[in-house]
């Protein structure tokens, strides 16, 4: 699936010329102004012999990730669609995305231990949080259940591999680093996407391309870190994937999720902060988005406790401006459940403030 970032700055990266930095090696080790080459081509010499074994010992890194991490990572089909999915445990569970589901009950699950696909079917979906969860009608022997990761380290920099399905090529692995951590986005809802606003996403230059949403995106501790959900399609060019932007889910909150439908068979406590109401971006004049209008209120939900009521416009949360419904989740996708919020609307001629006690989705 594709999204549209929000726009940000750009930022260039400039490179040291390699002359440079033999230059600056040379005189760290006592050259001297008017003396001779004596000890450039030794620094040469053993920057040559260095650069090979770098680079051969990323590669044993990069082969014992994918000998680790690959054979828990699994292709779906969904119908005429296909995604990749991740073993969640011994059992036959896997997690993957609400999109790659669809609104199919059952699905054909192509594994690393054998070559025909096995019968799944669906535990629970969670559109939401664009996961869901679905279960092998057979397990088969030496099913291979992921390693996951902890949220907290991840880190810009951070070098990391995809692994699933790209338009059907299974078992595909691309590299990258996590370019930022803590993005918000929103997921279309054209093409079978689920339109939610995602939370605290963490992006990636690793290509993500369709069918590696459900996938892997993993550390080099072979761990699991996200999900592949989404990449970035350019405006500029007619909304052609943007290459090197793509977002996964973080496996936080893979796991909140994933362990909740495994042992209850649905979603009871998302994480996700709710304002209790169903809305609509509102225009001024000028025709250009102005707030979010409530058309009804949750009963008993947050903004009711709040005073907040249907015709009421939303302008304003903490100090974020709100223009669309869009910008609204996005807020409260960085928000959680229990926080107190101050909400400014406008009721008819006047403006005003409440504090709102935030719910959950």
């Amino acid at each position: 699936m594709y999204v549209s970032p929000r726009p940000g700055r750009r930022a260039l990266r400039l490179l040291l010329p390699a002359t440079a930095g033999l230059c600056v090696i040379s005189l760290a080790g006592g050259c001297t102004p008017g003396a001779g080459p004596v000890s450039a081509p030794s620094t040469r010499a053993g920057a040559r012999a260095a650069a090979p074994v770098a680079a051969s010992e990323l590669e044993d890194d990069y082969r014992k990730v994918i000998a680790n991490v690959l054979p828990s990572v699994v292709q779906i089909e969904a119908g005429r669609s296909l995604g990749s999915g991740i073993v969640y445990d011994d059992k036959g569970h896997i997690v993957t995305n609400a999109h790659v589901v669809g609104d199919g009950r059952g699905f054909w699950v192509t594994v690393a231990t054998g070559e025909q696909p096995l019968s799944a079917t669906l535990v629970s979906s969670f559109p939401e949080q664009d996961l869901a969860v679905i279960k092998l009608d057979s397990v088969p022997a030496g099913l291979r259940a992921a390693r996951f990761g902890d949220s907290s380290e991840v880190a810009v920099g951070q070098i990391v591999l995809a692994m699933g399905s790209p338009l059907g090529l299974s078992s595909s692995v691309t590299q990258g680093i996590v370019s930022a951590v803590g993005r918000t986005v929103s997921a279309s809802s054209e093409g079978g996407g689920t339109g939610a606003t995602l939370g605290n996403m963490v992006q990636t230059s690793a290509a993500i391309n369709p069918g590696n949403s459900g996938g892997a995106l993993v550390n080099l501790k072979s761990e699991i870190i996200g999900i592949p959900t989404l990449a970035a399609s350019d405006p500029g060019l007619e909304g052609s994937p943007a290459p090197g932007i793509g977002f996964a889910i973080p496996v936080s909150m893979v796991r909140t999720v994933a362990d909740q439908i495994v042992k209850y068979g649905e979603v009871r406590r998302s994480g996700r902060a709710a304002l209790g109401i169903t809305g609509r971006t509102v225009l001024d004049d000028s025709y250009r988005p102005s707030g979010v209008a409530v058309v009804s209120v949750t009963r008993g939900g947050a903004a009711e406790q709040a005073g907040l009521r249907a015709g009421d416009i939303i302008t304003k949360v903490a100090n974020t401006e709100i223009t669309t419904i869009t910008s609204l989740a996005e807020v409260l996708a960085s928000r959680s459940p229990g926080e107190k919020v101050r909400v400014t609307v406008e009721r008819g001629a006047a403006e005003r403030t409440v504090e709102v006690t935030l719910g959950e989705i």
